[in-house]
């Protein structure tokens, strides 16, 4: 569900790392009593002529084990060279139950997505706070697997405020066959997702929603996958964002 472990010293984005900062911090829900670990990714100077975004990035399920919320760096990396203000999200914690792996997965996994729902709503208004010129940008999701289906979950909830999400093969949470927000979703060549998540042929059409399917397989979907994945991965995002691939 998750990416595989791999060693972070070793891994090379190709991106210029003295353009952007990186912040890790401990974000803390007092009406929750919950920890929420975070990392920032901004750009050390500001990026003209572009659009400006809060990109909020949920990874896949771990067992609660590790920090999973780390191996997306290329994407939020690359984001935000581009200007964006990009902030990847811990949802798991030791202390949490495990998610759910039996009966209708919909139904049984729908209170950790709404968990993780209420994470994204707590950081993004956090990071407004922190950086109040952020009230105005555009908030991007994007979520590999299981936080795939959170942020579809929460655009659903709220499409008001979310502007476009990104999924990296979530398999669970319906798209919901609404015009706004978009949705964009990279799907793998080993896992199938659920009948009724995504929209047929002529329901993309209508409502103009984008699924392409790749090579990539469901686990390689963040800092494991090839450097040629990476390239793929990069470039959806990118060009359904409004920038030029390089």
């Amino acid at each position: 569900m998750s990416c595989r472990t791999i060693n972070e010293t070793n891994f090379n984005t190709g991106i210029d790392k003295l353009q952007i900062n990186q912040n890790k911090i401990i974000l803390f829900d007092s009406a929750r009593n919950r920890k929420i670990p975070i990392v920032i990714y901004y750009p050390k100077i500001k990026v003209s002529n572009q659009i400006s975004y809060l990109v909020l990035l949920s990874h896949g399920y771990g067992f609660n084990e590790g920090n999973p919320y780390l191996g997306y760096s290329f994407i939020a990396e690359n984001l935000a060279k581009k200007g964006c203000y990009v902030v990847s999200i811990q949802h798991e914690l030791p202390t949490d139950e495990l998610l759910a792996m039996s009966g209708e997965l919909r139904i049984t996994r729908k209170p950790n997505w709404e968990k993780g729902g209420n994470n994204i709503n707590y950081v993004k208004n956090q990071l407004i706070e922190l950086y109040p010129f952020l009230v105005n940008s555009n908030l991007v999701l994007i979520g590999h697997s299981n936080g795939g289906d959170m942020s579809v979950l929460f655009a659903e909830k709220f499409p008001n405020i979310v502007h476009k999400v990104f999924t990296l093969d979530h398999r669970r949470m319906p798209i919901p066959r609404i015009h706004y927000p978009k949705f964009f979703s990279l799907r793998s060549s080993d896992q199938v997702a659920d009948e009724g998540v995504l929209p047929d042929k002529e329901e993309l059409k209508l409502l103009n929603h984008i699924v392409l399917q790749t090579t990539i397989k469901h686990n390689d979907m963040c800092n494991s996958a090839s450097k040629k994945e990476k390239r793929i991965i990069l470039w959806f995002i990118e060009q359904n964002l409004g920038f030029k691939s390089k």
